[in-house]
């Protein structure tokens, strides 16, 4: 599943829009020197195109794939894949410093190959070694090694991005509340204290490379021991970000890329904010006129009522929770968690609705199962690292907001958007986030693709995306210079989901590069 961008602002912090502090129980790894960590093949690194000064140790490396036991940090089944760790620096300006270890999977071209096709879900935070699969049935499984990867610090990836513990989040999840004075200052004080718990238990050597820039290099890196002279890419959501700033880097690098439920490197993080919680608003509206046309429909039988209705079926929560098999509870912001969760695809709207009807009796398993796989949460009650790698990449991605004032406006301003999430209890004050306390700087800001040499890409957009609206991804193929393909739909990523009047343009520009002539719309 795709991450939506997000920040901790006002009451928002306590809803899906906003969903920050993740929790996990991962073993962080120790860091490796690059001397001893790994041997280079010279040969291997020739054949690789230009090499950035003092990388060549990496670019060269030798890549041993075995089985992928041990490496499912999501509850992936990887069991048909192979995979292997690859040494990257975990700061490309000390190359013989420190390393990290960035875990790949592969499904093997099943007939004549053409190179590697790298696939990452996006997040970010989310582990990409399921994505190997992607492809099945296409020829793309034919003609690629289909190659999955952990992003630096995330997932089966080491050393990883470790905030709090499993207990901790589970009671971060438990809490509940509502907008004023008082739970605004609360709300700052916890942010500061895990930005301070990150940068205990991580590391700020890697918390402050663990960002998109230094994401890019590795998949450069990358690239290069899987033997490609060029990339080529599908990228969904962040993922989108990933190929823009791979692009900028290595524009003469890109073979072929393919980037679905675009991000706008223009905008800034206020503005993606708005848009994309105006887009869940969109795809809530869209679920109430499906739902009140049935019978039974717990947010009952008319459209412009819905909102009315689901604030009422929520707003209990935020004084008790609900009752769940587990004994946990389901919390007023695991509620709008797993609501958020459902509604990146119309998939996901039939079990809303149960979800949504349970809690008319006071239950709140489904929507409580829907936040545990929105936040990571395992069974076994383990958690992968993926909500908290999202906020450490955004924190050294998106330039720190520290204005009150304008956090205030900006909580008012989705309240109005979205009023679904709004919980009636706004005061136009908001906190900062832990961004504003992140022990180390940002590595990037909002500005237009320069990427020049960039050989034509291909950027899919859906009408009514919820989680990345369809005029960013407009913007970035204008900004890309490359091909908009728009399907007309409501679902976040589209790209090999079975509509083939997407994957077949899709699929013969990854193979053939054959390029079409002009926009397309699905």
């Amino acid at each position: 599943m795709a991450y939506p961008q997000h920040s901790e602002s006002g009451s928002m912090r306590r809803t899906a829009a906003v969903v920050t502090l993740a929790l996990t129980t991962v073993l962080a790894a120790g860091f490796a020197s690059a001397g001893e960590a790994f041997a280079a093949d010279p040969e291997a690194a020739a054949d690789a195109g230009e090499i950035p000064a003092g990388l060549e140790i990496f670019y060269g490396q030798q890549i041993e794939w075995g089985s992928c036991d041990g490496y499912s940090t999501d509850g992936s089944d990887l069991s048909a894949l192979e995979c292997a760790k690859v040494n990257v620096p975990v700061d490309y300006e000390d190359p013989a410093g420190q390393t990290a270890q960035i875990a790949l999977s592969r499904m093997p071209a099943a007939g004549e190959k053409i190179g590697s096709l790298l696939v990452n879900p996006g997040g970010p935070g989310a582990s990409g070694l399921g994505m190997a699969v992607a492809g099945t049935g296409t020829p793309l499984a034919e003609h690629f090694d289909v190659v999955g990867f952990d992003p630096r610090g995330i997932g089966a990836s080491t050393p990883q991005i470790v905030c709090l513990t499993a207990e901790e989040k589970d009671e971060q999840r438990s809490e509940t509340g509502d907008q004023s004075p008082d739970t605004v200052a609360e709300a700052e004080r916890e942010a500061q204290e895990f930005a301070a718990q990150c940068a205990e238990r991580t590391g700020t050597d890697l918390l402050a490379n663990v960002g998109t820039r230094d994401v890019a290099r590795d998949m450069d890196v990358i690239r290069a021991v899987l033997g490609d002279r060029q990339l080529t890419y599908l990228g969904y959501s962040y993922g989108t970000r990933l190929g823009t700033v791979y692009a900028e880097q290595f524009p003469q690098n890109v073979r072929a890329m393919v980037l679905d439920g675009a991000l706008d490197p223009q905008q800034d993080f206020a503005e993606q904010m708005l848009e994309q919680m105006t887009g869940f608003q969109q795809a809530f509206d869209s679920f109430a006129e499906r739902c009140t046309t049935l019978t039974g429909c717990p947010l009952g039988a008319d459209p412009a009522a819905s909102v009315q209705r689901f604030r009422e079926l929520v707003a209990p929560l935020l004084d008790s929770p609900a009752t769940t098999a587990d004994g946990r509870g389901l919390s007023y912001g695991d509620a709008m968690t797993g609501v958020i969760a459902a509604l990146y695809s119309p998939a996901g709207w039939e079990p809303l609705m149960a979800g949504l009807d349970e809690l008319t009796a006071g239950n709140g398993d489904t929507l409580q199962m829907f936040a545990d796989l929105y936040q990571g949460r395992s069974a076994d009650g383990t958690y992968s690292n993926s909500a908290e790698a999202l906020t450490a990449v955004r924190c050294v991605d998106d330039p720190v907001t520290t204005d009150r004032t304008a956090l205030g406006e900006l909580d008012t301003q989705i309240r109005e958007a979205a009023p679904f999430l709004d919980d009636g209890h706004g005061t136009g004050e908001a906190p900062l986030d832990p961004c504003a306390f992140w022990p180390v700087p940002t590595t990037s800001s909002p500005h237009t693709v320069d990427a020049p040499g960039l050989a034509p890409v291909l950027v899919v957009s859906t009408t009514e995306d919820p989680a990345t609206p369809y005029q960013t991804g407009v913007d970035l193929a204008d900004q890309l210079d490359g091909v908009l393909v728009t399907y007309r739909g409501t679902r976040h990523g589209v790209v090999l989901s079975g509509q083939w009047c997407v994957d077949k343009p899709v699929v013969s520009y990854l193979v053939d590069l054959a390029v079409p002539e002009g926009d397309l719309t699905c």
